[in-house]
């Protein structure tokens, strides 16, 4: 006959059998949970990389298209003193003309300083056109700021050419503009 004891012993040992499964089961319930969230951010990784490729993609095209050329290449005045930009800014066409492309580069600006768009994919493509449009305008965007009262104007435009110089110093390899000093008034901002 099958003892009390014996009986209690084969519980405790169904009992015990039970829980180390539910235990492993839970380990391998918890590996694949791990494993499947793994997947989930790359797969969120890589839509965010593709999202922000294709954003920098359209702001790139417009950059290249001929009536944003066509714009810059008309604005490609020379501009020696502050009557010189006030005149840009007074002649309604002018004026709606270099705004645009100010505008342009504050969103880009903005975009950058936000980390949606890459300060690197900026400073390799289309650097140049950012830097020398600070150089150039660049100092009457200061005084405009001052003599407009709007201490914003053109804020992030001068953070983007900024931050393109830092990255060309700290990528001399894949510099493209010469190293040039910069304001940095939007870091008082």
């Amino acid at each position: 006959m099958v003892d009390l004891v014996e009986i209690q012993t084969i519980y405790y040992m169904v009992a015990a059998t039970g829980v180390l499964v539910a235990a492993a089961y839970y380990v391998l319930n918890m590996r694949a949970t791990r494993r499947t969230q793994e997947l989930a951010l790359k797969s969120q990784d890589q839509t965010l990389q593709t999202r922000q490729a294709q954003l920098f993609m359209g702001v790139y095209q417009t950059s290249i298209s001929r009536d944003f050329l066509h714009i810059v290449n008309k604005l490609d005045v020379e501009v020696k003193n502050w009557d010189d930009f006030d005149r840009i800014l007074k002649d309604p066409e002018t004026y709606e003309d270099f705004t645009g492309v100010v505008l342009f580069f504050e969103g880009i600006g903005v975009l950058v300083r936000e980390n949606l768009i890459d300060v690197r994919l900026v400073s390799l493509l289309i650097s140049g056109l950012v830097t020398g449009w600070w150089e150039k305008y660049g100092p009457y965007i200061l005084q405009a700021r001052e003599r407009l009262g709007f201490p914003r104007w053109c804020i992030e435009f001068e953070y983007l050419n900024d931050r393109i110089i830092e990255f060309g110093r700290e990528n001399p390899g894949l510099r493209i503009v010469p190293e040039r000093a910069s304001s940095r008034a939007w870091e008082s901002l």
